[in-house]
């Protein structure tokens, strides 16, 4: 099964990519953790991401969709989940061929739904694991009092410098700017589901296993 999460930045869909990740043994195609990979990895589209990326040159999307290609062509395991991409209409149109091309399909793209104020409220304060991801909060999920993460036992945290409500707004901007056209090209498609993506993790969960499953 193959999934796109969309949703504006701090809507949850990395935290719902790892709990998919662990619970349908998914593999999930982040494009910045792809791109990271891919400069250490020696391979001939590793060193063309590298040069690129050392030049401070944008990495193109001919470079993304041959990452997606290569990990397409590798084990497949329960599917994957496309996390960050694609952004654009233009990339949407990109993957659809590299699928077809490949005798994949795309079985659901689930909108994590939010709304501004609430997200904002939701991004400030909030801090994640150095060592795992989990994320806190201050107010919601604070970091445990013997400074431990619940999950892997870590010690360090960190707060991305752009967590700040100007920021934010600004990110916001751009998606809604870039990406939100996204959520029309796929519900024309008919391949558009959504979900409260400000409703408890536990719940969230829950909803796109239901869209999952049915």
């Amino acid at each position: 099964m193959n999934i796109i999460l969309l949703g504006p930045p701090g809507a949850g869909k990395g935290t719902q990519a790892r709990k998919l990740v662990e619970d349908r043994d998914m593999i999930q195609l982040s494009t910045g953790d792809m791109l990271r990979e891919a400069r250490t990895s020696g391979t001939e589209m590793g060193q063309i991401v590298a040069e690129v990326m050392d030049s401070g040159k944008l990495v193109t999307d001919e470079i993304v969709i041959g990452l997606i290609r290569e990990k397409l062509e590798g084990d497949k395991k329960g599917g994957f989940i496309f996390d960050g991409f694609p952004r654009t209409l233009a990339q949407a149109d990109a993957l659809e061929e590299l699928l077809a091309e490949m005798d994949e399909t795309l079985d659901a793209v689930i909108e994590l739904r939010v709304q501004d104020e609430a997200l904002v409220a939701r991004i400030v304060g909030r801090s994640t694991c150095g060592n795992c991801g989990e994320v806190y909060h201050d107010l919601t999920k604070p970091i445990p009092a013997d400074g431990k993460c619940t999950v892997c036992g870590g010690t360090e945290f960190k707060r991305r410098a752009d967590d700040n409500e100007e920021s934010l707004k600004t990110r916001l901007m751009e998606y809604y700017k870039q990406t939100s056209p996204l959520l029309g090209y796929y519900h024309v498609k008919g391949a558009l589901r959504s979900v409260d993506g400000l409703a408890d993790m536990r719940d969230v969960e829950a909803a796109i296993a239901e869209v999952l499953d049915a």
